[in-house]
């Protein structure tokens, strides 16, 4: 009877005292469809074990997915796991020498990742060695020399397999000069892949806007109309269940009315998987009002303790910052709120980078010159001049039921946290 991937894969892998890993079933012909290209033999014997933590240090990634979970798991996709690993690598090593970065797959002959290290350093296959896949070298990214200014990569002559088991024998010499290896002879599922199911590919969903006129509200168009084709809004935005006369009232000022139009159209969500608009209408600390005076609580500390990083007044100090979105990285988008509230200038407070002084335009074009890529302004992430623009621009709303959830998973996490947390000891016991 012929041997399975599973018993060849151990067999050549004899440094392996064993596999802890339930498998996880592939349909490979499905995968390499998706992909746009075959596979090495010899990673799909090892993909049949599921992802793995090789010698406690070397990831290996295999076809599957995850699905997030509040505290407990963090989302995997293969598919995006690649595309987001090739696009780091690439924008990553422009930097340093020799400063074009090297093709990645799809691009003809471009490198495929397979795994990755504890060292945040990135493995992947040269497929353009060979037209047989078996026969791809591995390449490594070091991301210490990368960070060093230093070319961070390294082309091997052996394929996976042979590769995997240089760095559990012996080890292999980085271009900074550290060992990748060697390891102890273990394999096991990826601690943070422990509930991976199989991958299959995700519904597209569908087009709402053709692509060619997205494509012209790149370089043409203006105001609302354009940023609607560029990041089609919500058929049911939701912003929450106050009037904006409440909200004004609360806050003690109105908004600017540029801001009431966009939120009606688009309610609370993230532009572009960067920008987050907090929920206008809502009462509690995912809405605007809480929202506005967390941040200028949380300002006016650190301007008491550091005035000279901190020259901004705070909402409800006269012209004060009052925010209203946030990015995924900290960052705080907001007004200075002097004079007529249509006339309040939007403006960044950075998390990772010195005070900027306020935007020219409004908020509508600030939105529209990013996506464009014509803004540079710390706070908005700015792309790869590989990148396709359309990839990345999009809004993605929230509704109330997704703050019931959330609601609810901070409520399991609170009690799971209570439950774990020991009495204190009794007064004048301890």
């Amino acid at each position: 009877m012929a041997n399975s991937p599973v018993m060849d894969a151990n067999a050549h892998l004899g440094l392996l005292s064993r596999v802890e890993a339930d498998p996880i079933e592939v349909d490979w012909e499905v995968v390499e469809s998706h992909v746009g290209i075959a596979l090495p033999s010899d990673y799909k014997a090892l993909a049949a074990y599921g992802p793995l933590d090789i010698g406690d240090f070397v990831w290996l990634y295999t076809p599957c997915v995850q699905e997030y979970e509040f505290n407990r798991l963090g989302a995997f996709d293969y598919v995006g796991w690649l595309q987001e690993t090739h696009r780091h690598c690439r924008i990553a090593a422009r930097d340093v020498p020799p400063h074009a970065p090297p093709p990645f797959h799809p691009l003809e002959g471009g490198l495929l990742a397979w795994g990755s290290t504890r060292r945040s350093s990135y493995l992947f296959w040269d497929t353009s060695a060979s037209e047989d896949p078996d026969r791809w070298p591995v390449v490594v990214f070091e991301q210490d020399s990368a960070l060093k200014g230093e070319n961070p990569w390294l082309t091997l002559d052996t394929p996976l397999l042979e590769t995997l088991t240089l760095i559990l024998s012996e080890g292999i010499r980085l271009p900074s000069g550290q060992m990748l290896g060697p390891l102890p002879p273990t394999a096991r599922r990826t601690a943070f892949l422990r509930a991976a199911t199989p991958w299959t590919p995700a519904e597209k969903s569908p087009e709402r806007v053709p692509e060619n006129e997205r494509r012209a509200a790149l370089t043409e168009g203006a105001g609302l109309a354009a940023l609607r084709l560029l990041a089609p809004p919500p058929e049911d935005p939701y912003l929450g269940e106050l009037t904006w006369e409440e909200v004004f009232a609360a806050l003690g000022t109105r908004l600017p009315s540029e801001y009431v139009e966009l939120m009606d159209v688009y309610g609370t969500g993230c532009f572009s998987s960067w920008m987050r608009f907090v929920a206008p209408l809502r009462g509690d600390r995912y809405g605007l009002i809480q929202t506005a005076s967390v941040v200028s609580d949380g300002y006016r500390d650190l301007r008491e303790s550091f005035p000279e990083n901190y020259p901004l007044a705070a909402w409800p100090e006269p012209g004060g910052f009052l925010a209203f979105a946030n990015s995924i990285d900290g960052d705080e988008l907001g007004w200075l709120t002097q004079g007529d509230p249509d006339q309040w200038p939007v403006i960044v407070y950075p998390r990772h980078a010195d005070q900027g002084s306020p935007l020219p335009g409004t908020l509508t074009e600030t939105l529209l010159d990013w996506m464009r890529g014509r803004l540079e302004e710390a706070g908005f992430a700015a792309l790869d001049p590989d990148d396709d623009p359309l990839e990345f621009l999009g809004f993605v709303p929230n509704t109330a039921d997704d703050f019931a959830e959330l609601e609810r998973e901070l409520r399991e996490w609170q009690s799971r946290f209570t439950a774990d947390t020991p009495e204190p000891p009794a007064q004048g016991t301890a």
